[in-house]
């Protein structure tokens, strides 16, 4: 096993690190997987990456790191390798060695420089069958064996994906030439295991397996990714007895260790590889211009935007903020005849009130301090294409009365100027608030509502498009993956259940700053749940199956009622049922807003 052996300041005897994680730091910290007590070593001092075929030392901040007398910054180690931080040296063990030994054992050594010369070359390689089959040819050669099988877990059940002869062909009917007695225990207790003489072992003589391949020699690994077992190495000589050694068995299990890292990475390759060609396939399916979506909701929203779109007429976009509200627009507008004019976007709610009116219709030179030039506004840039109002609600009052007239006689005026000039534009609204409502509280002008919502289009949210979110969530990854150069990308099955069990309150983009900040900051070819860093009070209560139904009742009998304008005879002919029935509901909603009261 990879370690650190090193003497604590004021310690009396050595101590021995061992290095198993992909990460691990080091510093004077208590936080630290590795600490050390010395004053001259800031609170994390360093890490010790490991990619799967290299340990890499590399310094945080201003820290100092020695490796072998030399300052370094970063630095591959190798095995003797010593790492001086502040007053303390650290040697790089690769393996174990036997500290009672006079020299190295030039053999074993000769063994582990092979496995790493071999994972080096292991991990270069994306292709799985092609991989795996180079994995067991160099395993039989290593262990002098006359055959071997890489076995893998699979959906909690064992395949044989490779089974070699000394030859380097493939051994027929592999599922019966090996133990699996021995694999057994060895899947029971993910220990290694070495059968020096099966057919006279104790624990093995009675087995049917081995009586009747006549088994020998055998070494069977486990290939461990964290505590999971990912699959075996089995390798066996059937003519040779006492064949391979402790230090055979050493020298595989470190290589197996190694080599669960690389086929878990390969796996998920080719499992990401497959995902995103599926994903471009559904992509193809479930796309409309720019915008992503299967859900009932949207493909009823694209037949309508098909259909209004080859008219000119105003449309009001409606939507939570975030649903996508502008990407609506710009399909409108692509879809239409106008798709070769500009498309002019101005966001009412960000432009300061007294800069507005400028930005919609222009100025002259001189109208107000700050002009010194003609400037020609939004609804001129517009001309022959079409403007997008966005946030049509934050609209000031006397401003209302302006965009009316401009939309009613195809004219405006800029500002300090008394000549109206002719624009030809199409008008698409968009807003996140209740214009009816503000219309009712006198903020909206009723006559500009009617103007721009001659059809309207309410964008539904992310939250009711459960079957969306991860298509979504997907197309998402892929580009933020390809965007930031850190290679693909897939989502764990917990991240999944965690993104359709979100409320997503802020939509499609707070979803697009989930996923681009788990891009940039997770590590590995896996997005977790925590990566996605969704707050628990985020997550949607799930209701047990009664109460959902009672609510959902509720709301359809409310709907009912204000559509019959509280006539409970008419909401009952309607709905089909007594009206004893509308009644008691009725009570009931009385009686639980009293006790809320």
């Amino acid at each position: 096993m990879p370690s650190f052996v090193f003497q604590p300041p004021g310690a009396r005897s050595t101590r021995t690190f061992e290095v198993h994680k992909r990460i691990t730091s080091i510093g004077s910290g208590d936080d630290n997987d590795l600490t050390i007590p010395d004053p001259d070593v800031d609170e994390t001092h360093a890490l010790i990456r490991y990619d799967g075929r290299t340990f890499t030392v590399q310094t945080l901040g201003s820290a100092k790191v020695l490796v072998n007398g030399n300052r370094a910054r970063k630095h591959d180690l190798e095995h003797g390798d010593i790492v001086q931080l502040g007053r303390t040296a650290l040697t790089f063990r690769l393996f174990d060695e036997d500290q009672a030994a006079d020299a190295p054992r030039a053999e074993l050594l000769e063994t582990y420089r092979a496995v790493l010369d071999l994972s080096r070359t292991l991990m270069q390689s994306y292709e799985l069958p092609e991989l795996l089959e180079q994995l067991m040819d160099s395993i039989i050669e290593l262990t002098r064996a006359d055959k071997g099988f890489l076995i893998l877990v699979e959906d909690e059940e064992l395949h044989v994906k490779v089974a070699r002869n000394i030859g380097g062909g493939d051994v027929e009917g592999a599922l019966e030439q090996f133990s699996d007695s021995i694999v057994a225990t060895v899947i029971e207790e993910k220990k290694p295991l070495i059968v020096a003489d099966a057919l006279n072992h104790e624990d093995f003589s009675a087995s049917r397996s081995v009586v009747n391949l006549k088994v020998c020699s055998v070494m069977c690994v486990p290939m461990l990714v964290g505590d999971e077992l990912a699959g075996l190495i089995y390798v066996g000589n059937d003519n040779v007895v006492n064949l391979f050694t402790n230090d055979h068995l050493e020298a595989l299990t470190i290589f197996a260790a190694q080599a669960a890292l690389i086929v878990s990475r390969a796996l998920a390759m080719d499992e990401l590889i497959v995902d995103n060609r599926k994903l471009r396939e559904q992509l193809d399916d479930i796309r409309f211009g720019t915008i992503i979506g299967a859900c009932d909701a949207m493909k009823q929203i694209y037949r309508r935007v098909e259909r209004v779109a080859k008219t000119d007429v105003s449309v009001l976009v409606q939507g939570e903020t975030g649903t996508g509200k502008e990407l609506i627009a710009r399909e409108i507008h692509a879809r239409s005849d106008r798709r070769d004019g500009p498309f002019v976007t101005i966001n009412c709610g960000a432009i300061p009130e007294n800069l507005l009116e400028s930005e919609l219709f222009g100025h002259v030179r001189g109208a107000f301090t700050g002009a010194t030039s003609n400037r020609a506004g939004r609804f001129q840039a517009a001309n022959g294409g079409t403007l997008f109002l966005d946030e049509i609600g934050e609209m000031p009052l006397n401003l209302q009365v302006k965009i009316l007239r401009a939309l009613q006689e195809r004219t405006v005026t800029r500002v300090g100027e008394t000549r109206a000039e002719h624009v030809d534009i199409r008008v698409i609204a968009a807003t996140h608030r209740d214009l009816q409502a503000m219309i009712a509280d006198g903020e909206f002008r009723e006559d500009l509502f009617y103007r721009l919502n001659v059809v309207s289009l309410t964008l539904p949210p992310l939250r009711d498009r459960e079957e969306d979110v991860v298509l979504i969530a997907k197309y998402f990854l892929e580009r933020f993956a390809r965007e930031y150069g850190v290679g693909k990308r897939q989502f764990t099955r917990e991240s999944t259940i965690a993104m359709r069990k979100f409320g997503w309150p802020g939509n499609i983009r707070q979803l697009e700053n989930h996923i681009k900040k788990a891009v940039i900051l997770s590590e590995g070819s896996s997005i977790h749940a925590a990566d996605l860093d969704l707050n628990a009070s985020g997550m949607r209560d799930i209701l047990p199956l009664a109460e959902a139904r009672e609510e959902w009742q509720s709301r359809y009998i409310r709907s009912v009622l204000e559509m019959n304008d509280g006539n409970r005879t008419k909401t009952a002919r309607d709905l089909g049922v007594d009206p004893r029935t509308v009644f008691r509901f009725l009570e009931k909603e009385s009686e639980r807003d009293d006790d809320e009261a």
